[in-house]
């Protein structure tokens, strides 16, 4: 299959998996999710494949959902938008599909590492988290900014990553850390100069691979079989519908007018000036 946002290729018995909207920053429109996880199968099922690699194409590896307001709509398309919005069941409804993709991720029996730089934020975290070893570069940016205005992460792997002290810190602050900082609070395995990262990436891949597929299911499995025994599946589930009641704050309402009447830019300059990072860092 032929793709507009990821690119794909196999050798040596590695499925090389890379975003490419990188004129977005690789943020996660439903077209861009939808052709990762159509390859992700596919890699799963080809017998030429024993490990997955995912990477990001440009700047950065992912900043998010992709949260551009839509277009031009009708009256009655727009208020069917903003009744869906106001509807927390209807919310809850959308909101389920996302940690459902992402455990499908997980869940491929095929183990993926990625490899991330630049910017690692919101969605693109929630991605990355569902992969199996997470390599960093060492100047990445990783966070999840919209805790500050658009309501909760809509998957929980925060605890298990980096405990609930760091969690916490994260989803109260929406600050972020460096790649070096994500290895040494275990949210990454290894960080790596930027320079390096593809190698690194590359030789866990090489080395797994030399492995058959099949032993590198079970171990695999294994491990998500105690994470799950620790709740991680209901844990995801109840996650997308916290994140359906947290839409329902005064301030995600503000947000969305602000994008909507504004821009996106300005609604992130709104949302992150008072911190004074990421869009609203101060200038020097």
């Amino acid at each position: 299959m032929a793709y507009n946002y990821i690119q794909y290729d196999v050798s040596d018995g590695i499925g090389r998996v890379t975003l490419n909207r990188p004129e977005k920053l690789n943020a996660l429109s439903q077209e861009l999710q939808d052709e990762l996880m159509d390859c992700v199968r596919a890699a799963d099922d080809d017998p030429d494949v024993r490990v997955i690699t995912l990477r990001g194409n440009g700047r950065a590896f992912c900043a998010g959902y992709d949260i551009t307001p839509p277009g031009e709509q009708t009256a009655e398309e727009e208020a069917l938008s903003r009744e869906r919005r106001e509807n927390i069941r209807w919310d809850m409804h959308r909101m389920k599909k996302t940690p459902a993709r992402w455990t499908e991720l997980l869940n491929l029996d095929k183990p993926v590492i990625v490899g991330i730089h630049g910017y690692c934020l919101a969605g693109g975290t929630d991605m990355a988290m569902h992969c199996d070893i997470i390599i960093a570069a060492d100047d990445a940016q990783i966070g999840f900014p919209a805790v500050r205005s658009m309501g909760t992460p809509p998957t929980h792997m925060w605890t298990y990553m980096v405990g609930p002290q760091w969690a916490k810190w994260f989803l109260l602050t929406g600050e972020s850390v460096s790649g070096k900082q994500a290895q040494e609070i275990g949210f990454a395995w290894k960080s790596v100069p930027r320079e390096n990262l593809d190698a690194a990436v590359e030789d866990l891949a090489s080395k797994m691979a030399k492995i058959p597929w099949e032993l590198l299911a079970a171990n695999k499995s294994i491990v998500n079989k105690a994470m799950d025994l620790m709740g991680r599946n209901t844990l995801q589930q109840m996650a997308a519908e916290v994140d359906a009641v947290s839409h329902q704050a005064p301030i995600v309402y503000e947000f969305n007018r602000r994008s909507r009447e504004q821009g996106i830019k300005a609604a992130l300059d709104w949302r992150d000036g008072p911190f004074q990072d990421y869009r609203g860092a101060k200038k020097d």
